[in-house]
């Protein structure tokens, strides 16, 4: 026996070091997939010599001759840092993550392939023009020679994600950066949450005044009533299913929490409004948080196309070739998400005699259908019939509930500017280094189909401007839906009646108030006469904005815009924490819950990381929410579940049109003090088995920490400490600041998802003083000292700048010459 155990001593002690010694040989492989950071290599098809000059913080200044050639230079440095991010992306696109992911996204396959993005992508080459196809073809060119060269010694030719999963790429090729583009749509799509919460609040029952408690529009709206859903559709009403709760998960939840995410700010001040004395841009797209961020900054100039060298800087969309944020040699701008209601569903009626046809307004027609296969990594392939109608494609079965919700034997079809065939979106790319004013930037986005974007300008003439670009389908002046809710596909009145055209979207040149600024809600009067949509973002950001941008003192200046992006004053919870601290019933309370109520009362509404009363208000909120609205909306619930201001200042107000409080399994009538009393007590038991019972140790920030996901490691156990770039952070979902939440998610409601994915300020008079920052680090390679060195300063608001005139002691140099 001794002997044994000596032996296997002996043996543990050869194994382990040999042990050790591979792990880390294989660390250190795997870690030199990093690009180095000088080289050179030849490349087929480049017309002159591109030289990459990378600064301290990892920002690539690309010089080329043409602007084929520096897309080429910025495919080359986004294959080296971001070709995983990159690959998601096309994968995602094509309907193909579970080829990388197994079963787990078949669903979401299923739905991304039901919509037919790639294909939309691969049809709008047509209508490419001969620069864009250059720019295209130049970017596909420098990836493809960064993924097929010969690593350097001891290294992997590929980022760790693909050693892990044990997965080689494909080729890129132009339709992946088309598809890539449209990709963006998804994630700024509107609309279609509130048209399937509406279907579902009429299903329930749910009068037009009910419904508006829970969807109010602005303020600044008035939309004529709708029709009722259940004569016009045929719907059953009342209870769906008692099997039906609200805890029933959905099957296409990845997919759900990724439409409509977007929001920003912008805004531009004219000289006359600035120390400077020329004119002001200020820009933050709120966009989901990713490890690493969605955008890769960069510095691209054109030498020989134009009379002189034109410059690019700002953020660029890893996947495309294009700076889509910042800065030109004369001009800078900025976007916001219009929000414009460019979805409807339709409903299709199926023949009960024939399942392949639906009713149209000539008759029972084909539905188009097509079967797919979705290869499983580990598993066997899924099959499915992919359908669409005159309109655009059905949806699958259960998303939204729709298969629910909808009377029997119909279906719901989507129809949506970004499926477009003839998608001219990335004309607008290679325009933009020949943009001097104002004018050509806002004649130049005629082609910008989707997603709609509300853009501020200015040039250094001192033009300040304003178009919102973008493809605005119009609506029969009979349908009194006007895309507030599906409607019946049989009824042509409900057809889309063409595109509004460019020159008569909303344009502004020069106010006279010196000032324009879009934070997502209506950006039009009472006098515009298009449709946009009414289903506008809620007013609180755009109040802000406007109040301080009114408040006399000194001329604007880039540090006030500073101040603005960092802004973390609520007016939303400023305005609701009271009103919803008279509803207490303090006597109810436990005298700690009672020093915390009084910690409210004296809240000044800032949603600082560093305090308490922040996250002690927010878990009121979503419990207050939860206890109030969780029994009525049923499976809608959890769609319709976010931080809702007005909704919440109608409740508190005694504004509804029914006693949304009283709770409806009781025979008791439940008031809202008594619901809001309960929930506070509920709230604070919540989040001590969230964050400890000693009170005085909770933190804002502790619980909103912006969440960088990295797909797929960033919910991957130990992985994700190592993957996902997370930092405490401040604001809430009505801040200048954002930070939105996912309230429905029990696990961790209060994580920032969504957030100023970017910030940049330019002041027209020194371009090159200009600042920006995004969310990680310019890497997306985790051995990589710039994977999330820009965390810290994006947390603290902080911003780096980027100058025209290069790199005079460049971290790094590559050269890429014309080759065979």
């Amino acid at each position: 026996m001794m002997r044994i155990l000596k032996g296997l001593i002996k043996l543990i002690l050869v194994v382990t070091p040999l042990l050790v010694m591979a792990i880390g040989g294989g660390m250190l492989w795997l870690s030199r997939s990093q690009a180095p950071v000088d080289g050179e290599m030849q490349i087929a098809g480049l017309s002159a010599e591109v030289s990459i000059a990378r600064d301290g913080n990892g920002v690539p200044h690309i010089k080329a001759a043409t602007r084929a050639d520096v897309a080429a230079g910025l495919g080359f440095v986004h294959a080296q840092e971001r070709l995983w991010q990159m690959e998601v992306s096309r994968m995602a696109g094509q309907g193909r993550l579970s080829e990388m992911f197994g079963a787990a996204t078949i669903d979401t396959d299923i739905w991304l392939r039901t919509m037919g993005i790639h294909e939309a992508a691969v049809a709008s080459l047509a209508v490419m023009d001969e620069d864009t196809m250059a720019m295209l073809e130049g970017y596909a060119r420098g990836i493809n020679a960064w993924m097929t060269r010969n690593p350097q010694a001891f290294s992997s030719r590929l980022p760790p994600e693909y050693v892990i999963l044990g997965y080689e790429p494909e080729p890129w090729s132009p339709e992946h950066t088309l598809t890539a583009i449209k990709m963006m749509s998804i994630s700024l799509a509107a609309n279609l949450d509130e048209e399937a919460l509406r279907l579902g609040f009429y299903r329930m029952g749910f009068s037009e005044a009910e419904m508006l408690d829970l969807l109010p529009y602005v303020d600044a709206d008035n939309p004529p009533p709708m029709p009722d859903l259940r004569i016009l559709l045929g719907l059953d009403s009342g209870e769906i299913g008692a099997d039906v709760t609200t805890a029933a998960v959905s099957r296409f939840g990845e997919v759900e929490a990724l439409l409509g995410t977007g929001a920003s700010n912008n805004w531009v001040l004219s000289g006359e409004r600035t120390a400077s004395g020329q004119p002001i841009v200020a820009n933050d797209p709120h966009l989901l948080l990713s490890a690493p961020s969605i955008w890769y900054l960069a510095h691209l100039e054109v030498t020989k196309e134009f009379d002189e060298p034109r410059r690019l800087i700002g953020v660029s969309l890893p996947g495309t070739p294009y700076v889509l944020l910042g800065r030109g040699n004369d001009i800078a701008w900025g976007f916001t998400n219009t929000a414009t209601d460019a979805q409807d569903v339709f409903v299709e009626r199926i023949n009960p005699d024939n399942p392949d046809q639906y009713l149209a307004p000539t008759g029972w027609v084909q539905f188009g259908q097509k079967e797919e296969t979705i290869k499983v990594k580990g598993g066997d392939a899924r099959v499915f019939t992919r359908r669409w109608t005159r309109h655009g494609p059905v949806l699958p079965a259960g998303f939204k509930h729709f298969d629910k919700l909808l009377p029997e034997n119909t279906v719901a079809a989507l129809q949506w500017t970004a499926l477009a065939n003839d998608d001219t979106t990335a004309l607008v790319g290679p325009r933009l280094y020949a943009m001097q004013t104002v004018e050509d930037f806002q004649n130049g986005f005629d082609a910008f189909l989707t997603p709609m974007q509300s853009m501020v300008v200015a040039d250094r003439s001192g033009n300040i401007g304003f178009v919102a670009a973008g493809r605005v389908p119009q609506r029969d002046p009979a349908n009194r839906l006007m895309g507030r809710a599906p409607a019946p596909g049989w009824n042509a009145i409900y057809d889309w009646r063409g595109y509004a055209p460019y020159a008569a979207l909303p344009r502004q040149t020069n106010p006279e108030s010196g000032v324009i600024a879009t934070a997502n809600t209506k950006i039009v009067g009472p006098d515009y006469p298009l449709h946009l949509t009414f289903d506008w973002e809620e007013a609180y950001r755009q109040q802000r904005i406007d109040s301080l941008l009114a408040e006399p003192g000194e001329l604007h200046s880039m540090a006030a815009s500073h101040r603005m992006q960092a802004d973390i004053y609520s007016p939303a919870f400023a305005g609701l924490n009271p009103r919803m601290l008279a509803l207490l019933d303090q006597s109810a309370l436990s005298a700690e819950e009672q020093g915390l109520a009084a910690q409210l009362a004296d809240w000044d509404g800032m949603m600082a990381r560093e305090q308490a009363e922040p996250l002690i208000f927010m878990a009121w909120l979503r419990a207050a929410m939860i206890a109030t609205f969780e029994d009525d909306l049923g499976i809608t619930f959890k769609n319709w579940m976010r931080a809702r201001g007005k909704v919440m200042e109608r409740l508190v107000d005694g504004q509804t049109a029914r006693n949304w409080c009283d709770v409806t399994d009781t025979s008791d009538e439940e008031s809202c003090s008594e619901i809001f009393t309960r929930s506070f007590s509920s709230a604070i038991a919540d989040l001590k088995t969230r964050y400890g019972d000693d009170a005085s140790k909770w933190r804002w920030g502790t619980a909103h920490y912006a969440k960088g996901g990295h797909r797929p490691f960033g919910e991957v156990g130990l992985l994700r400490r190592f993957f996902n770039v997370e930092v405490e952070s401040s604001g809430g979902p009505f801040t200048l600041d954002r930070g939105y939440t996912q309230f429905y998610n029990d696990d961790d409601p209060y994580a920032n998802t969504n957030a100023s994915s970017y910030r940049g300020i330019f002041d027209l008079s020194d371009l090159d003083r200009s600042t920006y920052i995004q969310t990680t680090g310019q890497s997306g390679n985790v051995f990589s000292g710039h994977y999330s060195d820009f965390a810290g300063l994006w947390a603290n608001v902080q911003s780096i700048e980027i100058p025209s005139t290069g790199v005079e002691e460049p971290d790094g140099l590559w050269t890429l010459s014309p080759g065979e």
